[in-house]
């Protein structure tokens, strides 16, 4: 009888107490490792010897084969501060009213009342780091456990290296060593930290700021690019002339920038320097990559790259970005989730920047905020080919605004002032279909899928750009 006491205990405490085998059939929260590249081109995922014989970007290229690569993944902003403020907030560019660089994100009644992507993961229990360029122009608070800030390499004493260089526009070697490299000790920030021993889920991202400009770069990624194996985009001499008014001022001030480096032969020089500031950055990011793989946590980590936006090398007579043609729409998107993604996995379907938000919340089990627009992309990891409206949209400038379809780009400016290009037939959007009423009733189709001039946010006044 003196037993009986006992034993009322020992039951009480196992229904009180889950068994062990009840914890280990309790999945943990998968950790999230993001990895946004600036300026970065999508060919390398797709041709990675497009501009040269060899691959560019074998690190960025191995993570692709590991889960799944996005070909038609576009920005929902064609420059930096916008994508960015969209994709961490889930608030799109027209309904912010960041559409450009420079503009006071503390005016938008739309972000005010957002809540970050990275403040969801810190309030359910994730440990939170920022290496780099990951947020731009959006204050965040106080969401990081952890925090690096990105900062520009300072330019080579004999700068500027090019005779018509303006500001960022120029390219060379540079006088750092490369451990003294920004991007270099963002990258160690991410290694150590894949390094600790974490007691609980992590989310963290590292930026890398190249490719952007100025290219200031080591002679050893240079040299891996001879010039005379260097190949150039096309240019059509007449790109421009179908264009509207407000589409030709678009590329105004950089077209001539694209004359200058023709008239003095250093086409081949910049695309070189390019590539060469994409092979420094998919060495610090496979760095990165490798310090998870040698981790305990690579079974139980999501991984996603990307790429802010796209960038021209002279397509249509521009350089950089802050158009709403394909070269700097277009960007980076691929995933490795365990137990969903499949290997070597590739997705022709249009989908947006604007989906990642949603997408993570769905992974890791956690609830979107009610201001998060876009669509999760987990049929998509599952099933590449599933149903899908394969749509996506693009904002900038004044409330221009830009649809992608599997089949055409269509451009709406100002002032009924369009572009439509059949990409299907036209790839280098070369010729503007607008005027052709062959297309008529598709075009009608696609206006009916962008937001309204009216209902788009006006732009935001210039104020003090802030970096996290």
């Amino acid at each position: 009888m003196k037993s009986i006491p006992c034993l009322l205990m020992l039951l009480l405490w196992m229904l009180a107490s889950p068994s062990r085998e009840l914890l280990a059939k309790t999945p943990a929260k998968p950790n999230v490792l993001l990895l946004i590249v600036d300026d970065l081109n999508t060919w390398l995922m797709e041709d990675p010897t497009r501009y040269s014989g060899k691959v560019v970007a074998p690190n960025l290229q191995e993570l692709g084969k590991q889960g799944i690569v996005f070909r038609r993944a576009y920005a929902a902003s064609p420059v930096c501060c916008p994508s960015r403020t969209a994709l961490l907030s889930g608030v799109r560019p027209w309904q912010s009213g960041m559409y450009e660089n420079g503009l006071d994100s503390s005016a938008s009644a739309a972000l005010k009342q957002a809540t970050s992507m990275p403040a969801v993961f810190k309030q359910a229990g994730y440990y939170t780091a920022s290496y780099g360029k990951v947020g731009h122009g959006w204050r965040l608070g106080d969401v990081w456990d952890d925090s690096l800030a990105h900062r520009r390499d300072p330019a080579p004493p004999q700068a500027p290296l090019l005779p018509f260089t303006r500001g960022e526009l120029d390219w060379g070697l540079t006088h750092l060593k490369e451990a003294e490299m920004s991007d270099t000790k963002i990258a160690d920030a991410a290694v150590t930290q894949l390094q600790r021993k974490h007691d609980r889920p992590f989310f963290i991202a590292c930026g890398l700021f190249h490719p952007h400009m100025p290219w200031y770069i080591p002679q050893k990624y240079f040299d891996m690019f001879p010039v005379d194996e260097v190949k150039t985009p096309e240019i059509l001499d007449t790109d421009l002339d179908d264009l509207p008014p407000l589409g030709r001022a678009v590329t105004q001030g950089k077209a001539k920038f694209v004359d200058q480096v023709m008239e003095n032969k250093v086409h081949k020089e910049g695309v070189r320097a390019y590539l060469a500031a994409t092979a420094y950055a998919d060495f610090q990011m496979g760095r990165v990559v490798e310090a998870l793989k040698q981790s305990p946590y690579a079974d139980n980590t999501i991984v996603v790259f990307l790429s802010d936006h796209g960038f021209h090398l002279g397509e249509k007579h521009h350089w950089q970005k802050n158009t709403l043609w394909q070269e700097a729409t277009h960007c980076n998107l691929a995933f490795r989730v365990p137990g969903i993604t499949t290997p070597s996995s590739v997705c022709q379907r249009c989908v947006s920047l604007q989906d990642l938000y949603p997408t993570l919340m769905d992974l890791t089990g956690l609830t979107p905020p009610s201001q998060v627009e876009g669509r999760s992309l987990v049929p998509l990891l599952k099933e590449p080919k599933a149903a899908w409206e394969s749509t996506a949209i693009t904002s900038w400038g004044d409330r221009y605004v830009a649809i992608r379809t599997e089949h055409y780009r269509y451009i709406r400016y100002r002032d009924d002032q369009e572009e439509l290009y059949d990409l299907l037939n036209d790839p280098h959007e070369w010729t503007n279909q607008i005027k052709n009423q062959d297309y008529a009733a598709d075009v009608e189709i696609l206006r009916s899928k962008i937001p309204a001039l009216k209902d788009m946010a006006p732009k935001l006044k210039s104020g003090r750009r802030s970096d996290d």
